[in-house]
């Protein structure tokens, strides 16, 4: 006597659940490919790039390094309010191919942007950064520690 599966099949004689399977696989790749963090290479024109950043620190600074491969100075945007630091900056696609039929396009195209808290005290006058061959650093010193007063106490009266 042959033993018969409990789970339904179709007419093909394949389970629904391994279509099933397959059609959730299919809408979390496409679910994945609009999301930077998911899919951090797949951006596409106007999508949000996530660039890489170091940060190392010394006993005076902390140095903050990001790859922004093919950005210029003037692509780049640096800020700092209320202790944060907001790197920002666009890639644009520089078209004049005419007669190019692309069936393959890797680089990526778009803006970003890259947030990071620095120490209560920060000078952000006293901040650097420079970029070169797309490799962006910013230096920032550290605050100088806050000395303890000692205050005398004295008797009421």
């Amino acid at each position: 006597m042959a033993f018969r599966s409990l789970l339904p099949t179709n007419r093909s004689g394949t389970s629904p659940f391994s279509s099933l399977q397959r059609e959730i696989d299919r809408l979390f790749e496409d679910f994945s490919r609009g999301f930077p963090s998911l899919a951090p290479h797949a951006a596409g024109n106007g999508g949000l790039l996530t660039p890489s950043v170091d940060v190392s620190e010394t006993d005076k600074e902390i140095e903050i390094t990001a790859e922004l491969p093919g950005l210029e100075e003037k692509d780049v945007q640096i800020n700092v309010a209320d202790n944060v630091l907001t790197i920002r900056g666009e890639k644009t696609a520089e078209k004049e191919e005419k007669d190019k039929n692309y069936r393959l396009v890797e680089r990526s195209y778009g803006s970003f942007e890259r947030t990071l808290e620095l120490p209560a005290g920060v000078d952000a006058d006293a901040i650097k950064a420079n970029l070169a061959k797309g490799v962006l650093k910013v230096t920032v010193p550290k605050p100088v520690p806050a000395q303890a007063k000692k205050v005398e106490v004295k008797a009421a009266g």
